[in-house]
């Protein structure tokens, strides 16, 4: 009966260090493969306008690079309310592109404001987080 306990704990012991070795094996191949994919860069994360006119169109741009090896994806893009609409790339960034994310914000809601808009790549597992920030002025010949 001691023998097979002693057997029965050396088995498991064998059996947790195998799966060890397998998960270091899988983040090592994770990490090459990371490593290959595409990485992004922003120009800016937030854009800032003081004074926004009311019925405004003017768009916020975010302008990005792919800097990676393989092409990047957009797979993605979230923004925070409904008064915000975003447009992505509908292609991938071939390596050394660049590209833009345009964001309309509605601007017949007067008033100081701030939206994020969440980013999914292939290029990472966590999103990019893009903000904009401002103030729509009230319709000229209002009352404030």
């Amino acid at each position: 009966m001691k023998i097979i306990a002693i057997l029965a704990v050396s088995l498991i012991s064998f059996g947790s260090f195998a799966q060890t070795a397998q998960k270091d094996k899988a983040k090592k191949e994770t990490a090459a493969t990371d490593k290959a994919k595409s990485t992004v860069s922003f120009k800016t994360l937030k854009i800032e306008r003081a004074e926004i006119p009311y019925d405004s169109k003017e768009p916020f741009v975010f302008e990005f690079k792919n800097n990676g090896k393989t092409p990047l994806i957009i797979t993605n893009v979230q923004t925070s309310c409904g008064c915000t609409a975003a447009e992505k790339p509908t292609e991938p960034i071939a390596k050394g592109k660049s590209s833009k994310i345009v964001v309309n914000y509605d601007t017949k809601r007067v008033g100081q404001f701030t939206k994020t808009i969440t980013v999914t790549t292939n290029a990472s597992t966590e999103p990019i987080i893009l903000t904009i920030t401002g103030k729509v002025l009230p319709q000229e010949g209002t009352a404030n």
